[in-house]
C-alpha cells in the first residue's frame, strides 16, 4: 500500500463516489476483515441517510476522486449551454450508456446526460425511466455545483436550472 494514494484524501474532506455521488469522510478507521487488519476511510452520504466503507489502498481504483475544481464546473455548465444529442439507438441502449455516464463518476459525463435528457414546457412528456436517468444524473450534478461553490443545494439547483433554460430560449 502507497502511502501517497492513501494521503490524496483526509476526515472532514468532500469527495466523489462514483456510484454514489458527493460525500464526506467522516474519518479513517481500521477493522479486522478475514483475519486481515484493513484501514477504511468511512465516507456519509447525509442526502441518503448511508454511510460507506472504502479501503483506503482502493480509494482510487473504484474512482474515488476529491471534488472537481471551478474550472471543470464552468465546463461542465459550458457542456449544459451546448445542444442536446439525441441518438437514434433503441432506449435500452441508450438508458445503458445514460446510467454508465451517470455511475462514471465524470462531471462532464454527468453534464452531457442531464443536457441530452433535459425536456422543455413544448417538448413530449418523458418517459419514467428516462425521469429517473434525468433526476439521478442532475441530483449528481447539483449536488457536486453546490459541494465546490460553497452554497446549499437549492443554489446550485437554480445555477443548473437557470443554464438548462437559458439554452432553451
Amino acid at each position: 500500500m502507497t502511502k501517497s494514494k492513501k494521503l490524496d484524501f483526509r476526515p472532514n474532506e468532500f469527495v466523489v463516489y462514483p456510484a454514489h455521488g458527493v460525500g464526506q469522510i467522516v474519518s479513517v478507521e481500521e477493522q479486522e476483515v478475514a483475519g486481515f487488519a484493513l484501514e477504511l476511510f468511512v465516507i456519509t452520504f447525509e442526502k441518503d441517510k448511508m454511510t460507506l466503507r472504502v479501503p483506503t489502498n482502493k480509494a482510487v481504483e473504484v474512482g474515488m476522486r476529491s471534488l472537481s475544481s471551478p474550472d471543470v464546473i464552468e465546463h461542465a455548465m459550458k457542456t449544459l449551454r451546448g445542444k442536446a444529442k439525441v441518438k437514434r439507438a433503441m432506449w435500452s441502449r441508450r438508458a445503458q450508456e445514460y446510467e454508465q455516464k451517470i455511475n462514471s463518476g465524470d462531471l462532464i459525463a454527468i453534464a452531457e446526460v442531464v443536457r441530452d435528457l433535459h425536456r422543455t414546457d413544448d417538448q413530449r412528456e418523458q418517459s419514467y425511466s428516462e425521469r429517473q436517468l434525468y433526476e439521478a444524473a442532475l441530483e449528481r450534478l447539483t449536488r457536486e455545483v453546490a459541494a465546490v461553490s460553497g452554497n446549499d443545494e437549492v443554489v446550485a439547483a437554480q445555477k443548473v436550472d437557470e443554464v438548462l433554460t437559458s439554452r432553451a430560449a
